[in-house]
């Protein structure tokens, strides 16, 4: 976390856009007294939503480990089901990351067409995670002109590229350290997001939650259904990353996702060779793909690096709406129009520009203004770094880009590239999680065939993790996100009937692709 496409707020997953909230009747709050907890209220002015929702906030420990130290607070959004026979409990929420605020999506999966069913069963329950947004946000110190170009590493094209991202990774890991004046960073882990999810579960006065998560999500949920298994009701996770962390693994497995992605755009645009002219047969569209990213990185066009377009192309892939304005770019850039090339990167920049994975800009320099993606990629450093080790000898991802450069072309040399974790200043507070398959049998595994932030290799190792407690339901489709965020009718039809009657599938199930697709509402 598109099609609606695809949420951007973090990995994958943006606000849906199109209605006005004036338009729409807030929900009559639930009973209060049924959880004795939170006091409910009204959001902060920056959480817009287009349905109203209410905001409150739950004190956690900064160390689990200390519970009677120092608190910190989380704040949780609620759209309450306004149906008390159908109520049946919480639905949480994580929309993916990390360090995507959570607040708004009750109202974004509504929007995006929750089955009404869904909606009585269930209140929704969004997240701000710990560090994240408004629950007590953690900071590196990004500036707008600073221009830090994203969580994705940059491709590599030689192991002296990858000496020099080396480089610059260390001063970020040193940067987000002398900004950590409270110490809060270290103790950012999926771990401790889903015991502050426990700590939730207990003021919100429910025995049991269940969970939707998708991307990151999906290892966020792997996390609290393995730590507290008996207390989770029916957990879907969707967008998989293969476990309960992202890790040096799930970040190089980037490569292999946009490797199952890219033929889908290939053969878009092989189809429409008369209007963009990137080839006329999906083969010749991959072979063009890689001759200008090379090109670029001999020569680059007004800033834009072969490392930049190399992104444009992976992030573009998460939702097929951004094949036209890709196409655009890659027009521009095979024409040398420079001044076409530069107003459709900063259009498509524009469209990505709320992932943490953020489109890299073009004008590096120095100064003090702050970034508006400043937490959001904090966040998703303070969790990665923190959930497992990762290699902090230079020639170890030199190794691994000149391995993944030749077995995944379009993007290997990218995502094996070293990043800041490699020099990060704190050890994790925690052995890294794994998923635990004893427990009840509650699990829904979604997956999309061709993802290309999170293959389909991911939700089998998930499946396979979690063993009997779990069903992997596989999705001839492409792109980021499964559930309400795509557009499959088995898919959607499979999770919803999981959530109101708590059904497994009998097996593994897969979806064929859909031939009742129609227009998707933008936002």
């Amino acid at each position: 976390m598109e099609r609606r496409r695809m949420v951007k707020r973090v990995m994958a997953l943006t606000a849906v856009a199109g209605l006005a909230g004036t338009l729409l009747a807030a929900p009559a709050a639930s009973d209060d007294r049924r959880s004795g907890g939170p006091d409910w209220g009204t959001c902060p002015d920056d959480v817009v939503t287009a349905i109203p929702l209410e905001c409150a906030t739950v004190p956690v420990p900064l160390d689990h480990d200390d519970p009677g130290g120092t608190k910190i607070e989380v704040m949780i959004s609620r759209l309450a089901s306004t149906d008390t026979t159908a109520r049946r409990g919480v639905l949480l929420l994580n929309p993916g990351g990390p360090g995507g605020a959570g607040l708004p999506q009750p109202s974004e999966l509504s929007m995006l067409g929750l089955p009404s069913s869904v909606l009585d069963a269930y209140d929704l329950i969004g997240m701000d995670p710990r560090g994240v947004g408004h629950s007590s946000p953690v900071s590196c110190g990004f500036t707008v002109e600073q221009n830090y170009p994203g969580n994705v590493p940059p491709y590599a094209p030689d192991a002296a590229a990858v000496a020099k991202q080396a480089e610059y990774s260390r001063t970020i890991a040193d940067q987000c350290a002398a900004h950590d004046t409270d110490g809060r960073m270290q103790h950012m882990t999926t771990a401790n997001t889903a015991r502050d999810m426990d700590v939730i579960r207990e003021a919100l006065g429910e025995d049991t939650i269940s969970f939707y998560g998708a991307s990151y999500g999906s290892a966020l949920g792997s996390a609290y259904a393995s730590l507290f298994p008996e207390r989770s009701d029916r957990i879907i996770v969707d967008s998989n990353t293969g476990g309960p962390a992202l890790d040096q693994d799930a970040v190089r497995r980037f490569a292999l996702g946009l490797e199952d992605r890219f033929p889908d755009f290939a053969t878009w645009a092989s189809a429409r060779n008369e209007s963009y002219g990137l080839g006329t047969t999906p083969g010749q569209v991959r072979k063009n793909y890689l001759a200008l990213g090379s090109r670029l990185d001999r020569a680059p066009m007004e800033g834009l690096t072969g490392a930049n377009f190399r992104f444009f192309v992976f992030a573009a892939l998460y939702s097929d709406s951004s094949f036209a304005p890709l196409a655009q770019l890659w027009q521009s850039l095979d024409d040398g129009d420079v001044e076409a090339a530069a107003r459709q990167a900063d259009t498509l920049r524009s469209e990505l520009s709320d992932l943490p994975t953020a489109v890299p800009g073009v004008s590096p320099g120095s100064g003090t203004t702050p970034s508006p993606h400043d937490n959001a990629f904090s966040a998703f450093l303070a969790v990665t770094c923190n959930d497992t080790e990762w290699a902090e000898d230079v020639r170890t991802y030199q190794r691994n880009v000149a391995v993944d450069r030749k077995r995944y072309p379009l993007f290997g040399a990218a995502a094996a590239n070293v990043n800041p974790c490699a020099f990060w200043h704190n050890d994790p507070v925690d052995p890294p999680l794994e998923i635990d398959d004893e427990g009840p049998e509650n699990v829904l595994v979604l997956q999309n065939l061709r993802d290309p932030a999170t293959p389909l290799l991911g939700g089998e190792i998930t499946r396979e993790a979690f063993g009997d407690r779990a069903r992997l339901v596989s999705v001839d489709a492409g792109g980021h996100g499964v559930y309400v965020y795509g557009d499959n009718p088995c898919a959607l039809n499979t999770a919803t009937r999981f959530l109101l009657d708590g059904s497994l599938p009998r097996d593994d199930i897969f979806c064929g692709a859909s031939t009742t697709s129609g227009p998707r509402p933008e936002r």
